[in-house]
């Protein structure tokens, strides 16, 4: 899953959630398949070296995988994406993090924060928001649509225990 909850030892109402988008090709994936992109398209000009139908194919070739490498570089750029949910004592936080550095936020005290699951409704099937002090705001858009489902369930939970704490509370004689 690309989220994980990260939580405070000393005091369990202070957690913080972080989530990110998938990425299934790293770093060394990426250079092996431009590589291997390389080698395989430039196969058929084996056999034409030494001819002008070479020279006349090379540009178009090399621009197909300077546009390969371009188009996953994007794409990995783009991806680039952290969002935080921070529960505080006080208030709910979510902080977003743009590609390009910009970054947004929303607050709201806690105990009116609803999570809510859309699921055919919203931009994206399964889409989750949250919602309070006057706005509604998306969160883990860029998960897939099982993810989405099971953030939702986990938020469910972790503001219903935030709303009342009590339940997870030891008990004490």
């Amino acid at each position: 899953m690309p989220y994980i909850w990260l939580e405070q030892i000393e005091d369990k109402a202070h957690a913080t959630l972080e989530l990110w988008p998938h990425r299934s090709l790293p770093p060394q994936g990426f250079a092996a398949f431009i590589m291997t992109t390389f080698i395989l398209i430039t196969l058929p000009l084996y056999a034409l070296l030494g001819t002008k139908l070479f020279w006349a194919l090379l540009p178009f070739l090399m621009l197909t995988v300077w546009a390969i490498w371009w188009a996953l570089r994007r794409n990995y750029f783009d991806s680039q994406i952290l969002e935080q949910l921070s529960f505080t004592a006080d208030n709910l936080r979510l902080v977003r993090q743009e590609p390009k550095g910009e970054i947004k936020s929303w607050e709201c005290n806690g105990y009116w924060a609803q999570v809510h699951l859309y699921d055919t409704e919203g931009p994206l099937p399964n889409y989750v928001t949250l919602s309070g002090n006057g706005r509604e705001v998306e969160i883990g858009a860029f998960l897939s649509e099982d993810e989405r489902k099971s953030l939702f369930k986990e938020l469910k939970s972790a503001l219903a225990n935030y709303h009342n704490p009590e339940r997870n509370a030891p008990n004490t004689v």
